[in-house]
């Protein structure tokens, strides 16, 4: 099975940021294909949203909901989408998840507004 294929299909995907120092940090998240790129979805103040903005390098790997990869770690480019484009895969997103993600879109949106989410997509290198 092709990458974007095997992740974009998972119900999971592990995502590594990089801090300024190098160090990683892995946070498992909901994960949408979307063409030759993943798209997941965040809350706009997420450290994982920040570490983006000074790196864009990531590593991505298919995963349980702890996080857990279970398969193979593949190298990325991570960019932060502007709204009109992050709208489609937002919806995209609660599709996928059906009422769950709904609902927790939902939710963020009452308790952030309508800023307070992103979307990033993510192209494997």
């Amino acid at each position: 099975m092709e990458p974007l294929s095997e992740l974009g299909d998972g119900k999971y995907l592990l995502v590594r940021t990089f801090k300024r120092d190098g160090s990683a940090v892995g946070t498992p998240v909901w994960i949408l294909r979307d063409g030759d790129r993943l798209v997941f979805w965040t809350a706009a103040v997420a450290g994982k949203v920040k570490r983006i903005r000074n790196n864009p390098r990531v590593e991505v790997a298919a995963c349980d909901i702890r996080g857990v990869p279970s398969g193979p770690v593949y190298p990325g480019t991570a960019r932060i989408l502007p709204k009109g484009e992050a709208g489609d895969s937002l919806a995209k997103i609660r599709k996928k998840y059906g009422l769950v993600g709904w609902i927790t879109m939902i939710g963020s949106r009452l308790r952030r507004g309508a800023d307070g989410s992103a979307a990033i997509a993510v192209t494997l290198d």
